[in-house]
């Protein structure tokens, strides 16, 4: 299986497990990344609340994302009145949520650790109820 498709696999899992929980909606962005507007992976939305989120899973211990990714998260999450949410699965891990600002400055790239999603992200639960 490609990383594509493994990515397009995490992304349809989280609209899943939106749409579980009977009050919010979501839906995959096609083309998120390769057009020349700023797009997220899901849309999500529960009654006049809106998340834009970009999501990544690996199995390796740092998940990395382009500046310009989460740059463009927090774009279109300003234009369309959006949170924008940065969501990462680890290998055997549960799904964590964390703020754009939450991310670790590595340079080139910012930087996610399963050790920082534990303590700055949510969990799914968390963040579906919280709201």
């Amino acid at each position: 299986m490609s990383a594509k498709q493994k990515g397009c696999n995490a992304e349809r899992e989280l609209i899943h497990a939106f749409w579980q929980t009977k009050v919010w909606t979501a839906c995959r962005v096609a083309g998120s990344g390769s057009m020349k507007y700023p797009s997220p992976d899901i849309i999500a939305n529960k009654e006049g609340i809106c998340l834009a989120i970009e999501c990544k899973s690996c199995g390796d211990k740092y998940q990395y994302l382009e500046k310009r990714e989460v740059e463009e998260l927090i774009s279109y999450a300003k234009m369309s009145g959006a949170r924008p949410l940065v969501a990462v699965r680890f290998f055997r891990k549960d799904w964590r949520f964390l703020n754009p600002e939450d991310l670790n400055d590595a340079g080139i790239n910012l930087v996610v650790t399963p050790e920082l999603a534990e303590l700055k992200g949510c969990s799914f639960s968390e963040l579906t109820k919280s709201l």
